[in-house]
């Protein structure tokens, strides 16, 4: 394990740092990242996720996809947590925590804009970093695909369904150029890359050889990512501090009990860790530009809703490290 990865917190610590101070005394150059975006999909993001995507997509073997339906516990567990189970419990966390526990601390108004964004946090399970996090704990790249692309097609007809009878409302637009663009962006380039390596490379050897290479700039991708994540969203830290510790709060309980869930079962069904590890993970993290785009088309981009899937964002990314050590330290556990 080099150096990047064994103090891998540590350099996510110092990009969250440095992002805020980025944010805060170069707004100019903090704007002008912003700008670039299409069909709310941050392209400078976006070119960073495809850099931690690519090294991942290279270890796919085409010819190993067919040999996941025999090991279908794996992508039963996602199914089951990001879709039964995910929405609700965030939804009911929501609730609990802005209409009882923190009802004093908030106005009826704002909480009920907050509840709506974590439940479109929750009912939009991840597409991108999900591939990050699985080969940061040695997942099975090609079981970790198939999770992720029926994630994809399930969520074209089962987000808006959900998220309208969890907020109550039936005049949703899903933004489909995000969710179609993402999906593009950040699976089928990259898969579509991967394969044509392989191919172009040829033997085995020379393919891990080239992975090896590689694969820091997955560790660099995410440190940058996370400045530039951070940056956009520094003045917001800043000003609002105490409502965003009150927004992180279910959205922690709601990430580690969803991963403690996902995991204890593919430990109960005795899921193999480079399945188990990755199947945890994608209920855990989120599809944070669907659920921004869809809090700003709904309520504005000032709304408590957008606030709130801004937070789930920086949340993210120090909630799936501290999960990604858990999962590598119980790795001998599993069969």
């Amino acid at each position: 394990m080099s150096i990047f990865e064994r103090y891998l917190s540590v350099w996510v610590a110092l990009a969250m740092a440095g992002g805020i101070l980025i944010g805060s005394t170069a707004p100019t150059l903090v704007k002008a990242v912003a700008a670039t975006e299409v069909a709310s999909v941050n392209l400078v993001v976006a070119l960073l996720i495809w850099a931690m995507v690519y090294p991942m997509m290279v270890g796919v073997d085409p010819g190993s996809l067919r040999d996941v339906l025999k090991q279908p516990k794996g992508l039963a567990i996602t199914l089951v947590v990001n879709w039964l189970i995910k929405p609700f419990t965030m939804a009911a966390l929501g609730v609990l925590f802005f209409e009882v526990v923190f009802a004093d601390l908030i106005g009826p108004e704002d909480a009920q804009q907050y509840i709506a964004g974590l439940i479109l946090l929750g009912a939009a399970p991840c597409t991108a970093m999900v591939f990050v996090w699985s080969q940061l704990t040695r997942g099975d790249e090609s079981y970790t695909l198939v999770q992720v692309s029926v994630n994809d097609v399930i969520m074209v007809f089962a987000f808006a369904p959900i998220v309208a009878f969890l907020l109550g409302v039936t005049d949703i637009e899903v933004p489909w150029e995000t969710l179609v663009l993402s999906v593009i962006l950040f699976v089928a380039l990259p898969l579509a890359a991967g394969i044509w390596t392989r191919k172009r490379l040829g033997s085995s050897s020379r393919i891990e050889a080239f992975r090896e290479r590689i694969k820091p700039w997955s560790v660099v991708g995410l440190i940058a990512t996370v400045v530039i994540l951070f940056g956009l969203q520094g003045q917001v830290i800043l000003e609002r501090p105490q409502v965003i510790v009150l927004i992180a709060t279910p959205i922690l309980l709601q990430s580690y009990g969803i991963f403690a869930l996902a995991y204890a079962a593919a430990y109960a069904l005795r899921v193999p860790h480079r399945i188990a590890a990755p199947c945890a993970l994608i209920g855990t993290s989120n599809f944070f530009e669907l659920a921004v785009a869809v809090a700003i088309s709904l309520f504005g981009l000032n709304s408590g809703a957008a606030l709130a899937t801004v937070v789930g964002v920086l949340v993210e990314v120090p909630v799936m490290l501290s999960l990604v050590a858990f999962a590598n330290r119980t790795r001998s556990s599993f069969a």
